[in-house]
């Protein structure tokens, strides 16, 4: 029997041998494969059934296709762009919620003339802004 896994084993990665693999892109469509499942069971209906089912085969075909994939670099440039996005929402996310946290503190005001993102302390009454960017010079209560 464990003969048997060994074989196996030695098969596929010989298989696997030129192919792309699995990477953090197919890490989360593995993830988001759950989403269309979990959905059909809160909702019964007979069509979202065939559509979430058609959804959940087209995600997993995608995630085959790109880890039996001989062309590496398309599918690591994919990759790429993928942490790239995530990169960006997960900095988005952390800035929101780093602004939330000094909302107590401070305030936020955009310069009128370049828009830039001006941070005051709260509770000095109305006082006159420095642009550090342009240098405009705007009266807000703070």
């Amino acid at each position: 029997m464990q003969n048997m896994i060994f074989r196996m084993r030695d098969k596929m990665s010989k298989f696997m041998v030129g192919r792309y693999g699995g990477d953090e892109l197919t890490k989360f469509e593995s993830m988001l494969l759950w989403i269309p499942i979990l959905f059909s069971v809160f909702v019964k209906h007979p069509v979202v059934d065939i559509v979430c089912i058609m959804l959940s085969f087209s995600i997993i075909g995608h995630s085959y296709f790109r880890m039996f994939s001989r062309d590496i670099s398309k599918r690591a440039a994919e990759n790429q762009k993928f942490l790239n996005f995530r990169y960006r929402m997960v900095a988005k996310f952390s800035k929101v919620k780093d602004r939330r946290k000094q909302s107590k503190t401070y305030r936020f005001y955009k310069c009128p003339t370049c828009k830039q993102k001006v941070r005051v302390p709260k509770g000095h009454g109305k006082i006159c802004i420095t642009c550090p960017k342009c240098r405009e010079e705007f009266v807000r209560h703070s």
